[in-house]
């Protein structure tokens, strides 16, 4: 194939497009609900203590942390956002890595878009937080940063077993500590199969 995206980046940007768009869909909406229904400052009992509604304005970070250099966090998530694309556009070929890619971004851009649209201003927009479980812990969260969190400890999963973003995987050795790793390479499986056609690799 000469010219234009490889099929397997192809399909790789699509497997992390999809989930991103649709979890910064259900963020955005599940915040304009909040908005749209809820008292300001006021628990909202749902499931006793098991899971309550908060709606409050977020200017910094978990926990209320950095409330004063909002515009931080907004560079920081921008760059992590730009970053994901650009792996998922040259690195990522691995259907596992790019899905779990996608999703992280949508979380990021979800609080990106509070950040940049939100009061008081652009770029130091406060994040819309509206689930309390405060058997959990003690602080308010949204849709977005269910993601955020749970996509980081999986991204942390891949890296520890060895998952690339090619898709190959490095097998450690059980001998001991002086073998060397060895790699196993899904692409080299996949054969001609790969080269014509949008298969992205486990």
């Amino acid at each position: 194939m000469t010219g234009g995206i490889p099929p397997r980046a192809a399909a790789a940007g699509i497997l992390t497009a999809i989930p991103a768009v649709l979890v910064l869909a259900a963020d955005q909406f599940t915040k304009a609900l909040a908005l749209e229904n809820l008292p300001y400052q006021q628990q909202v009992p749902v499931i006793g203590d098991l899971l309550q509604f908060y709606l409050t304005g977020n200017p910094g970070a978990a926990f209320s942390l950095g409330e004063e250099v909002t515009w931080i966090f907004t560079i920081i998530l921008a760059f992590a956002a730009g970053l994901i694309i650009f792996l998922a556009a040259t690195r990522v070929r691995s259907r596992w890595w790019a899905v779990v890619l996608g999703l992280l971004l949508g979380g990021i851009l979800g609080n990106l878009t509070d950040r940049v649209v939100r009061e008081p201003g652009f770029a130091v927009g406060h994040v819309v937080d509206f689930i309390y479980t405060p058997w959990m812990m003690p602080a308010i969260y949204n849709v977005a940063d269910i993601f955020i969190v749970t996509m980081m400890i999986i991204v942390a999963i891949l890296i520890l077993f060895g998952f690339h973003l090619d898709g190959t995987r490095e097998i450690r050795a059980a001998e001991g500590p002086d073998s060397a790793p060895a790699t196993h390479d899904h692409a080299s499986q996949a054969g001609a199969a790969d080269s014509s056609g949008s298969q992205v690799d486990d």
